[in-house]
Formats: C-alpha cells, structure tokens, sequence
C-alpha cells in the first residue's frame, strides 16, 4: 500500500487520508492552526506530500487557537476509517525542515482512540524530529502508564542535521515487540518487559498519522531566525503486511 501519491491534482489522496482541523494546542501548547487548506498540504507534482506551516498575521486572521488569534498554519493528516491495520513493516521516507520549533512526525494511533482515549490506546511514533535536537531522531511508544513525558523511547543521533538529507524511516510491529530503523540501522526496540508492570497495548488495530507541528512542549520555542514557510516532505508512505498475516 503507497499512500503519499494521491490521485487528486494538488490535495492528499481522500481515500487514504482526512484532515484533523483546529488549533486547540492538541495536549501539548502548539502553536499551529491545523487546516484543510492545499496551502499546508498538496502535492508537488513531482510525486511527495508537502506540509507546510506557514506564518499567519494575527491581526488579519479569524482563526482561533488556544492563545488567542492564531500565528501558524499547518496541517494534520489521518488515515482513521480509511486505513487501519495491526502488524507490518512501515516504511516512510521523508525530508525534515530546519529550525527550532519545528516538529514534524509519523505516527499511530489505536483504531478504538474514540473509545477508550489516549493513552489507553497506545501510540507508535514512527519516526519524530524536533528542530531543536538537528543531529537526532526519535522513535517511542506511548501507554497507560507511560505516556508524556514518561513514554518508553529511543534517539539516534546520526552525526549531522537530520535536515540536510533525505531519509528512510521504518517500524516491524509484530505482536509483543516492536523495532525501530533510520536508514536501516536498528536503533530502538520495545516489548511487553520494556513497560511492565503497566499493560502492553500494541496488538490491535492503528491508523497513521502526519503532521507538522510548531513549538509545543517537546517542539520547543521557536526560534527567531526561523523563516516561513517551513516543510514537512513525504515520498512515501508504505505498509506491509506482516508475512503469514491473512487480514
């Protein structure tokens, strides 16, 4: 399953993906407005996905985020009812912006999040980057007990600004571990030993999330040298099922 090359001229491809819409600060004091505006997120025709965050005059603007008019825009993109699955391979590769209090990620979320909430859901972090740590990549789950601030994760530093260069993120979910690679280096894993005495929460269904986040309480502040519009690239997104999985 390829799920960045969307069909339509310029918008992400609506069979696979919906947009989340609001600047509530989603938990974490975010600075951006999420939109479903091509002008946070649109192909480039050169076959990615782009989300753009882009500088907003709050004096000009009638969008509302949790601190009062809004000074970003951004987007935030889901696959839930559309494309949901348990185990596999997830491959993504993507181009990270510059600048502290960037924030982009590609992640999960447990398919019953409307039901049982967060963190009782559980949350992969696929790959996660904040502008403020350039050299390093962050991979993590998140559950009841471990979620925050006290989530279960792992770093990698690779030596030099992530921004600079394409790179190729992966997650094998298989039932009790999960395994986390940058450019095909392993550089964290996690199972059921790793959170105990708290519960496991990995073995159902998830769906993926994308966005672009801006300052927050892991994004950081943002820096002053720091120039609009800044971009999240995706080439691709791909999913594969777990061998012998017949679902």
């Amino acid at each position: 399953m390829t799920i960045s090359r969307g069909t339509l001229a310029r918008r992400p491809n609506g069979e696979y993906w919906s947009h989340e819409i609001g600047g509530s600060g989603w938990g974490n004091e975010e600075l951006q407005y999420y939109t479903d505006s091509a002008d946070n997120a649109a192909l480039d025709g050169e076959g990615h996905l782009v989300i753009t965050a882009r500088e907003v005059d709050p004096a000009t603007t009638d969008l509302k985020c949790w601190y009062g008019p809004c000074t970003v825009t951004s987007a935030r993109l889901i696959t839930a009812g559309k494309q949901e699955f348990t185990y596999g391979r997830i491959e993504s590769r993507v181009k990270v912006p510059a600048g502290s209090g960037s924030w982009p990620a590609l992640w999960m979320l447990g398919a019953d999040f409307g039901e049982v909430g967060w963190p009782q859901t559980g949350e992969i972090d696929i790959m996660e980057f904040v502008g403020r740590e350039p050299d390093q990549v962050f991979g993590t789950i998140h559950g009841p007990g471990y979620a925050g601030g006290e989530s279960f994760n792992g770093f990698l530093d690779i030596g030099r600004p992530v921004a600079e260069d394409w790179h190729e993120f992966t997650v094998e979910w298989s039932p009790q571990k999960i395994v986390w690679a940058v450019d095909g280096a392993v550089f964290h894993q996690a199972s059921p030993t790793d959170v105990a005495p708290h519960e496991w929460v990995f073995d159902h269904p998830f769906f993926l999330l994308a966005n672009l986040a801006v300052g927050g309480n892991f994004g950081g502040a943002l820096a002053a040298d720091v120039v609009f519009p800044v971009s999240f690239t995706i080439d691709h997104v791909r999913v594969y099922r777990a061998s012998g999985d017949p679902s």
